[in-house]
């Protein structure tokens, strides 16, 4: 199998494409965790002044360039990116044994379910992290809970690709899962500005609901009412996509041994699919870059651009439509000339455009071009890189190679957010962390250069 283009699809019938929309519905609901919690809404509200002491507010009297309150603000984003990185360990060591047992007894669903259940959880326990400093860790816990279980969520989820799809179209129903997710993420963004975060004349009060802002409570139940989006667009896919069937393995293990099994796939794979394992690396690197650009993006937006929590998600409405228009397009283009060449240029434009973000001073309209440039190349690594694992992966297995497409993600997944965390704390300037995620973005694209997408075989 080449990354050569393929021929065009063949439309399927209404029944085929039931199943399909069902599944995108769930990177549509996705978005309440995707966009509210951890990029635009609940991870800049945790690195926001309300967890720093009142002190140092104090103390700062208004004044956004104090020294003391920048430093206090950069620590908040540091916590947040310290939670992230424990998350990202967890998810290294349990997810690839996770997907692997899920082909192995045909639950893929289940699992789905009850791994988006646990998120919704912690997405409603969310309501009660106050925004005052004694609540930071409750709400960076809760955080790295949620991105634990999302992820264990997407490996089984990412794994029904190969069920909803064909060879031929694998690349625009991916595209148009992600677009989903984007296009939910914008009516779900604006739904909350409506409702809870935009001031309609009180000052002290959100949305037409008319919600205090005081100790963050507004914010507080946007993220509770995405929690309830996210449960309610989850359904559809339990419902209407069909379950795999059991695999029909000679020997059960236990979850230890699960492991045994796991490095003898990796084995197979050094042996006989090398090709596999190093685009593995490669968008392990390249997807923690992804992650860093839209995680700490909206906190560079706040505290270095000025942009207040209306103006944040404002931009994450723009850009999220731009990154749902882009990757329906990059979609079409994946069948076309294959994941690879929509990755490599994706990949080159994110790191130009980041490299410039740190030249643009403190103007707000340089950063809406740069930042909404960003997102239009985001969505489309993400969804090629999807589709290009699942071209590859052997039939049955799909859930362990993407167990370990999250593993190898996550094995590296505390360098963005450890070297944004470590450029912010040397510098004391939060834009600099744009530097680590620089770095990280090119190291995935220089290692996926000799990538040949070809069919994994394991033994």
């Amino acid at each position: 199998m080449t990354d050569m283009p393929s021929p065009g699809p063949v439309p399927p019938p209404e029944s085929a494409r039931r199943p399909v929309i069902a599944w995108a519905l769930w990177d549509w609901g996705s978005a309440a965790f995707n966009a509210v919690v951890t990029t635009f809404v609940f991870s800049t509200y945790l690195a926001s002044s309300l967890f720093v002491d009142p002190a140092v507010r104090a103390a700062a009297n208004g004044n956004a360039d104090d020294p003391a309150l920048v430093r206090a603000l950069a620590d908040n984003a540091s916590a947040v990116g310290v939670a992230l990185m424990i998350a990202g360990i967890v998810v290294a060591l349990v997810a690839p044994v996770l997907g692997q047992r899920s082909d192995g007894t045909g639950r893929r669903k289940l699992w789905l379910g009850v791994n988006t259940g646990v998120v919704v959880l912690a997405m409603a326990a969310m309501v009660f992290v106050e925004g005052t400093p004694g609540y930071l860790v409750l709400g960076a816990t809760l955080l790295a809970v949620g991105n634990v279980f999302f992820e264990f969520a997407s490996v089984n989820y990412y794994a029904m690709l190969t069920q909803v799809s064909t060879r031929e179209n694998i690349g625009r129903v991916s595209g148009f899962g992600w677009g989903m997710g984007y296009v939910g993420g914008i009516v779900l963004l604006l739904l909350l500005l409506v409702l809870f975060i935009q001031s309609f004349g009180d000052p002290d009060a959100g949305g037409l609901l008319a919600v205090t802002e005081e100790g963050g409570l507004n914010i507080r139940l946007a993220v509770l009412a995405s929690a309830l989006w996210y449960a309610v667009f989850a359904i559809p896919v339990l419902l209407r996509v069909p379950e795999i069937p059991a695999q029909d393995r000679q020997v059960r293990v236990g979850f230890l041994r699960s492991y045994v099994v796991l490095w003898g796939t990796l084995r197979s794979l050094w042996r006989d699919s090398r090709q596999v394992l190093l685009f593995l690396a490669a968008s392990a690197l390249f997807r923690d870059g992804l992650a860093g650009v839209f995680t700490f993006g909206a906190i560079i937006a706040a505290q270095v651009f000025g942009f207040t929590s209306t103006e944040v998600l404002y931009f994450a409405v723009a850009a999220n439509l731009v990154a749902g228009v882009s990757t329906f397009v990059a979609g079409r283009l994946d069948d076309r000339f294959g994941p690879k060449r929509v990755i490599l240029a994706s990949l080159a434009s994110l790191i130009v455009l980041g490299t410039v973000l740190l030249f643009i001073g403190t103007s707000q309209t340089g950063f809406w071009i740069v930042g909404l440039g960003l997102g239009a190349f985001v969505g489309p690594v993400q969804s090629a890189s999807r589709s290009f694992l699942a071209r590859v992966a052997p039939e049955g297995r799909e859930g362990e190679i993407f167990g370990l497409y999250a593993t190898t993600g996550r094995a590296v997944s505390f360098l963005a957010p450890g070297l944004f965390a470590l450029f912010v704390g040397v510098t004391g300037d939060t834009r600099l962390g744009i530097l680590g995620i620089v770095l990280i973005l090119a190291a995935g694209l220089l290692l996926l250069l000799p990538v040949k997408a070809k069919g994994a075989v394991i033994r």
